[in-house]
């Protein structure tokens, strides 16, 4: 039986990804259509659709540089997902959607928005992953075609005006993780949603009469034998609780209406942050004692309310924000991005992640909960992101020289070996990129987001979809991924190794500026075409070339394309990688006597690895 369900599941994401191949086939047109329509139909107040949606422009990929818009490569005009939270737009639900056939997210969250969702919704964005309307003011009845979208994993209505019973209908989609629709005017039994979904009392919390669970039980369910006497009465109460219904409703719409003029002048980005000023004594749980003792009202303060101005890094855990302290010194502030995790949850996981040190991790320092707000605060690294130092646009710095590209692969390989074979409880990144390896003072590497994911866990299949979101960013991901919907420690060395030819090549993930026009292909592509037809030399950045190392260097990149081979079993541990560069850094000293261990017994990674073989017997590979 647990087979079948796993053929199952194997069956429909490949019908899955098949759509979203044969979707992304239709061309930019009607995506630039969708932009311009969405455009057209929205009052953007603030300007920031006006200042950004340009379409006077023929290039291709144009509109991959519009605010709030991600695509599947910078290069085409192709949507993956739209973003337009807190810019104070106003309007109904834009049916352009429909036109942008490859998204797979849409957020409108926290503008004023209004009128009912349109029934057939699951025509216009049949395929999306992750909807967010919360914090609008959308009303009517939640309609039933949500049900059809049956590729959800993250569906948000809370803190609208949404009225009736919530459509049973909704418990068919078994992708959910992530469900909210409190603060509506809902009545009626929730849907029966299976018990893996997590879905707890919070997420129907402030509306009129929801029931059933993880809610009290509906009127009428109970097995007494008095079932038919408890009826009658509740008919021949109908007309009294009707009218104390109504007041209620009142009242809340009031209330609600109130609360909504309130948060609809919004040009610091930072809506949700106000939401908890009014907030006492909320204390900040610090793992460290040589830390000064904080309350969120100084993280407010640091960070001028989360004020858009702060944000130093976004990516698909979160948003960081940079804090200032009354003494000067810097801090970083992580808020968490959707974390459904209950608080006992949240503080065992945090217990964990505060205990995780490694001179090549980011210190995390403490962390804060208020209402469902998550912050985690981190040690603050003034050289900011690898990415952003090897792809800087300031044409007047220098690129990086070539001991210290060889000095960050090293001492990053460490962390991610440390974090695979010899931390306690192991951890498995998930979303390795070069947006993740931070530099401090001294350009020591230190990597972020550690943890964020699921814990590695050796009973844990760590089953996730390519549409989840959740194998990391585009150009980084495994292909294997996509087939086997497992994360494994053979998928972190596949991601990591792209790094590794983002340091020794000088070009981004997705976009290869030294190939040929007509080359569409990733970086990985890019040097896979270059080891077919001998030409790997061709690859190397060159303000490398021609400096005395270039036997290391090109040592560097084989290493680099090792781990990126397709068979995820011809790729090395991440602990032999760190081995292998070593090996070429040593007369640079960049590796000590330390604390990574050689694993003796890799139970786990066989674990994995037999669990991917199992998968490819199934669908016959």
């Amino acid at each position: 039986m647990m087979l079948s369900r796993q053929f199952v599941k194997i069956l429909m994401s490949n019908c899955l990804w098949l759509l979203l191949s044969c979707s992304l086939s239709y061309g930019t047109e009607t995506d630039i259509a969708c932009l311009k329509s969405i455009k057209h139909s929205l009052e953007d107040p603030f300007g920031y659709l006006n200042s950004s949606w340009n379409f006077n422009n023929n290039t291709e990929g144009y509109i991959c540089r519009f605010i709030g818009v991600d695509c599947w490569h910078p290069d085409e005009n192709k949507v993956l997902n739209i973003r337009l939270s807190d810019m104070g737009l106003k309007g109904r639900f834009p049916p352009g959607l429909k036109n942008c056939t490859s998204i797979t997210g849409v957020d409108l969250s926290n503008n004023d928005l209004f009128g009912p969702i349109p029934d057939d919704i699951s025509t216009i964005i049949g395929f999306v992953t992750s909807l967010d309307l919360s914090s609008n003011n959308f009303s009517g009845t939640i309609p039933v075609g949500l049900a059809n979208c049956s590729f959800l994993n993250v569906l948000r209505l809370d803190h609208n005006r949404f009225t009736g019973q919530i459509p049973p209908q909704l418990a068919l989609l078994n992708r959910l993780k992530t469900f909210n629709v409190a603060n509506n005017l809902l009545t009626g039994p929730v849907p029966n949603f299976n018990s893996s979904s997590n879905i707890g009392a919070d997420a129907y919390a402030n509306n009129l009469g929801l029931c059933g669970k993880p809610l009290d039980n509906c009127p009428g369910t109970s097995k007494s034998p008095r079932t038919g006497v408890i009826a009658g009465a509740a008919i021949a109460g109908v007309t009294g609780a009707a009218i104390v219904v109504g007041i209620v409703m009142l009242f809340y719409y009031r209330k609600m209406s109130k609360i909504k003029k309130k948060k609809d002048d919004d040009p610091d980005g930072n809506k949700w942050a106000k939401s908890l000023k009014g907030i006492k004594g909320i204390k900040v749980s610090m793992f460290e004692k040589s830390v000064s003792k904080m309350k969120l009202s100084d993280l407010m303060k640091a960070t001028n309310s989360f004020n858009k101005e702060n944000i130093i890094g976004s990516g698909r855990t979160g948003t960081m924000y940079k804090a200032v302290l009354d003494d000067g010194s810097l801090l970083m502030v992580k808020r968490l991005q959707d974390s459904q995790r209950s608080e006992k949850e949240f503080v065992s996981e945090m217990s964990t992640l505060g205990s995780v040190k490694h001179p090549n991790l980011v210190p995390l320092l403490g962390f804060c909960m208020a209402n469902k707000e998550r912050l985690l605060v981190y040690k603050y690294m003034p050289n900011g992101t690898l990415h952003d130092n090897l792809h800087t646009v300031d044409e007047s710095k220098k690129p990086m020289e070539w001991p210290l590209r060889l000095k960050i692969g090293i001492r990053a390989a460490k962390g991610f070996a440390w974090l695979h074979h010899n931390c306690n409880p192991r951890i498995l990144h998930r979303n390795i990129s070069s947006k993740c390896i931070l530099l401090d003072a001294d350009f020591e590497p230190k990597i972020s987001d550690f943890g964020l994911a699921r814990l590695m866990n050796p009973v844990d299949t760590h089953l996730s979809t390519f549409v989840n979101g959740e194998f990391g960013d585009l150009g980084y991901v495994a292909p294997e991924y996509t087939r086997t919907l497992m994360a494994t420690t053979k998928g972190d060395v596949y991601s990591f190794g792209t790094v590794l030819l983002e340091l020794v090549t000088g070009e981004k993930p997705t976009h290869v500026a030294k190939a040929p026009e007509s080359f569409k292909g990733s970086l990985v592509e890019w040097i896979t075409q270059l080891s077919s037809n001998s030409q790997l030399q061709d690859a190397i950045d060159q303000s490398l070339v021609g400096k005395g190392v270039d036997n290391e260097i090109f040592q560097f990149l084989k290493v680099a394309c090792t781990c990126v081979v397709p068979n995820h079993k011809e790729r090395p541990t991440m602990f032999e990688v760190y081995q292998l560069l070593g090996a070429i850094g040593e007369k640079y000293h960049f590796t000590t006597e330390d604390e990574i261990v050689m694993p003796i017994d890799d139970t786990e990674a066989d674990y994995m690895d037999e669990l991917i073989v199992a998968r490819e017997v199934i669908e016959g590979n």
